[in-house]
């Protein structure tokens, strides 16, 4: 019985969304043909909660410009909280930096969509993100600056 307690545990406890914004600085953009360049981020911050609960929260911000002006900003911070409880410490920076935020990547890519057709522009659909590939790639990345500094 003791080894069923001390098995490792990931559950999704609760999603939500933590914080929302849209901006629209120039109302010029909608006199003019809409072919706009966007730029897109995505980031994620995790909070301890306690012992065994984390909130992961991913970040991703979407800036559309016409003829180089501001037409809008939209921001979505979308968060979970995961039970991670048993995990072995080796395994946590995967779970937290690729696992989690693949969660909540399509709950973000529909508020944004969401709130940029409430603005009165088009559907905005965001790209996929591979989160296990940009894990991989910053971990190689700090192996490669820990080779360097040795």
């Amino acid at each position: 019985m003791s080894d069923e307690l001390n098995q490792p545990q990931l559950g999704l406890e609760r999603i939500y969304t933590k914080d929302i914004s849209f901006e629209v600085p120039n109302t010029e953009v909608f006199t003019k043909p809409w072919q706009p360049e966007t730029d897109v981020t995505v980031a994620t911050s995790v909070n301890d909660l306690d012992e065994d609960y984390k909130e992961v929260v991913l970040n991703v911000s979407v800036t559309a410009k016409l003829d180089n002006s501001v037409a809008f900003i939209a921001e979505v911070q979308q968060a979970g909280i995961f039970l991670l409880k048993n995990i072995p410490e080796a395994d946590l920076p995967h779970l937290l930096q690729a696992y989690c935020p693949n969660i909540l990547f399509p709950y973000a890519r529909e508020a944004i969509s969401d709130i940029v057709t409430r603005g009165s522009f088009p559907q905005l659909l965001l790209a996929p993100v591979n989160f296990e590939q940009a894990f991989l790639q910053s971990q190689l990345a700090n192996e490669d600056a820990d080779n360097a500094d040795a």
